[in-house]
């Protein structure tokens, strides 16, 4: 699939990250069955689902991989959860005949003081914050329109429906995401005690744009055993769900974090694009594609197509801490 000796651009489109489907679920689900019985020598998975695209497509991968008895999918909502992520994680279950389990851990951050501990964040900046209020961290607008930073806002939603949106300060960001963080490390330390438990392995559910522009907390979703769909990029992931059967509700929904409580997709919360439109520029820069050639085959200016490109190198570089292993003193410096 590699463009990288054609500079020029020629055969490049919107059609260059095409997959041959068969062949690569066929490719995945052999390397998942490898990985858990022969490798780490484990009798079956667990998966964290949540009705989204990602997880849905992780899920029916393994149980291809594996067969639905030895895999086991875990729920693992909050208070501030929306209701579709279960329906749908549910629908897709029982249509794969796989056991699932249902974990609240609502308790848990409570004990942690996750909402508390947010909200404190939430007040200094919005005093007017209060019991009954939603919030939600977003960025500005599409990187095709303009070429803001990638400064995050604080929208806070009151029960009558009135919106104030302001600029966060980094003190109040930093705990308002540390807090937040919470939920996706106890959604990870849920899942290793079932993992344990049945001496199965965690799977986890992240993508390429996820891991690789860092938008996963880390020892959290980012946690696991073994990553599948690691190397696909999100529009792929689509692709991959169209021909695995995947209910049309779950590949046609708005991907979203599920993290704040207003709601907010994963393009006005981080990626700032459509997903079609992302991919083929990252994947276009990565192949050594000319800029002119993106531009023309996404009807884009190629002052867009850098403006992107940059704010692929930014967010890489700069969350380049979270992919990192573990120091160690005897690692050479």
């Amino acid at each position: 699939m590699s463009l990288s000796s054609d500079k020029n651009g020629t055969g490049f489109s919107k059609s260059s990250l095409d997959l041959s489907p068969v062949q690569e679920i066929k490719r995945i689900t052999s390397w998942i069955n490898t990985s858990i019985r022969q490798t780490m020598r484990k009798r079956g998975a667990v998966i964290g689902i949540s009705g989204g695209i990602d997880s849905s497509v992780v899920l029916t991968l393994t149980v291809e991989a594996l067969g639905p008895k030895n895999v086991l999918g875990v729920m693992l909502p909050e208070i501030e959860s929306s209701p579709e992520s279960a329906e749908l994680a549910q629908l897709l279950a029982d249509q794969l005949h796989v056991e699932t389990i249902t974990e609240n851990i609502s308790a848990a951050l409570d004990g942690a003081a996750c909402y508390q501990r947010r909200d404190e964040a939430i007040r200094s900046v919005i005093p007017e914050f209060d019991d009954g209020w939603k919030s939600k961290i977003t960025l500005p607008g599409s990187l095709l329109d303009d070429a803001t930073l990638n400064v995050f806002y604080l929208t806070a939603i009151s029960p009558d429906g009135e919106e104030i949106r302001v600029r966060i300060p980094p003190k109040a960001f930093s705990q308002i995401v540390a807090a937040s963080n919470f939920k996706q490390r106890t959604r990870m330390s849920m899942l290793y005690y079932h993992a344990e438990r049945l001496n199965y392995a965690v799977v986890g559910t992240a993508n390429k744009n996820e891991h690789q522009l860092g938008f996963f907390v880390k020892h959290g979703d980012g946690g696991a055993d073994i990553q599948p769909i690691l190397h696909l990029y999100k529009s792929q992931v689509y692709q991959l769900a169209k021909n695995l059967s995947i209910p049309e509700t779950i590949y046609t929904r708005t991907p979203t974090s599920d993290t704040y409580s207003a709601g907010s997709s994963q393009e006005e919360f981080f990626f700032r694009l459509p997903f079609s439109i992302l991919d083929t520029i990252w994947y276009g820069s990565e192949n050594n594609i000319d800029t002119q050639h993106i531009a023309d085959a996404l009807d884009l200016s190629p002052e867009q197509v850098e403006r992107v490109i940059t704010d692929i190198s930014r967010k890489k570089q700069n969350t380049e801490y979270l992919r990192m292993q573990t120091l160690k003193l005897s690692d050479p410096q």
